[in-house]
């Protein structure tokens, strides 16, 4: 088997910016996997906050060449490499290759029935709530907004935001940019304002304060829930955990996450880093698992790859094997 792996950049229409970290560009590490004239594609884009860059998800890939080359199947790469970005590349590209040796789909590979998703689209943190309204108010195509939040006024960004779109379902998502004191205090404004849930409040390994609190909104696990190893933790305290491929490193664990999540009862969110379309078609395979999807990352960037998702509004259509799988 064949492997090259490189990195590419794709600019954003306009910085994006979150609790702690601004991007004007997404990079990612794209793996392709030849045999026999059959080629099979993965991209990732890394966890930043656990400092993982696409310099350091190609130099672990290239470490693991010789193994990789010499057929590697996903339930190997499992144990090759750990869950992560790299690990995340290279366990899609051997989801594409698979069914593109075999003349199937990921779909009949993995027993995922598709179905036509519904997107959120977000709305980066901005200068002043003001100008969170006017691009809430300038997605009057998406139904499903989430709104990105930090510990600089976001009582005030919400309540703009709210007033320039009564019709939207909205979620927030603070980044780990709150206290648990702000988290108390503004949770019931949330409520109030008709949010469905507010994603990672407090920072990652600082949430046990949410062991005995009971919030008026459900509270999603992102950054506390990175794969099935810290589930069960996770699951005492949220109701909905975020699964992210570049998180569980890959299709075949987020499929095992998502399975594992529903036993404990928990509600779904699949999210990812950003990327292409290439990225994101896996993480539209447990999308249709979901109870909520947040698959916008193209329509951050100023380019997709060719052929890409189907988006019409917040409306994402099941790909096709073009695309990927």
């Amino acid at each position: 088997m064949k492997l090259s792996v490189h990195i590419e950049r794709w600019p954003t229409v306009r910085p994006f910016r979150i609790s702690g970290k601004t991007w004007d560009h997404f990079e990612s590490v794209v793996v392709e996997l030849e045999r026999d004239g059959a080629i099979g594609r993965g991209e990732a884009l890394g966890v930043y906050y656990l400092d993982e860059t696409p310099e350091k998800l190609l130099a672990q890939i290239s470490q693991k060449s010789e193994w990789i080359k010499n057929d590697i199947t996903r339930s190997r790469v499992q144990y090759l490499l750990p869950p992560g970005g790299a690990r995340n590349a290279v366990d899609c590209a051997l989801w594409d290759l698979e069914a593109k040796s075999e003349g199937s789909s990921v779909w009949h590979i993995s027993g995922v029935k598709p179905k036509t998703l519904e997107t959120v689209f977000t709305i980066g943190i901005e200068e002043t709530p003001q100008e969170m309204a006017v691009k809430a108010a300038a997605a009057s195509a998406y139904g499903l907004l989430k709104i990105k939040l930090d510990g600089s006024r976001p009582a005030e960004r919400l309540e703009a935001i709210r007033r320039s779109r009564r019709d939207a379902r909205i979620v927030v998502d603070a980044n780990q940019g709150w206290s648990f004191n702000q988290l108390v205090q503004l949770a019931p404004l949330c409520a109030s304002l008709g949010v469905q849930m507010i994603e990672q409040p407090l920072r990652r390994g600082n949430d046990a304060e949410l062991d005995h609190y009971d919030s008026p909104v459900p509270l999603c696990a992102d950054e506390s829930c990175l794969h099935l190893d810290e589930l069960e933790l996770a699951s005492s305290r949220y109701q909905w955990i975020n699964i992210k491929l570049d998180k569980t490193g890959g299709l075949t664990h987020a499929l095992a996450l998502a399975e594992a999540a529903r036993g404990l009862g928990l509600q779904i969110m699949v999210g990812s880093m950003g990327g292409s379309s290439l990225a994101i078609a896996p993480a539209f395979v447990v999308g249709c698992l979901a109870d909520l999807v947040d698959i916008d990352g193209p329509l951050m960037q100023q380019f997709d790859r060719l052929p890409g998702l189907d988006y019409k509004g917040g409306s994402v259509s099941p790909f096709k094997p073009d695309v990927w799988g």
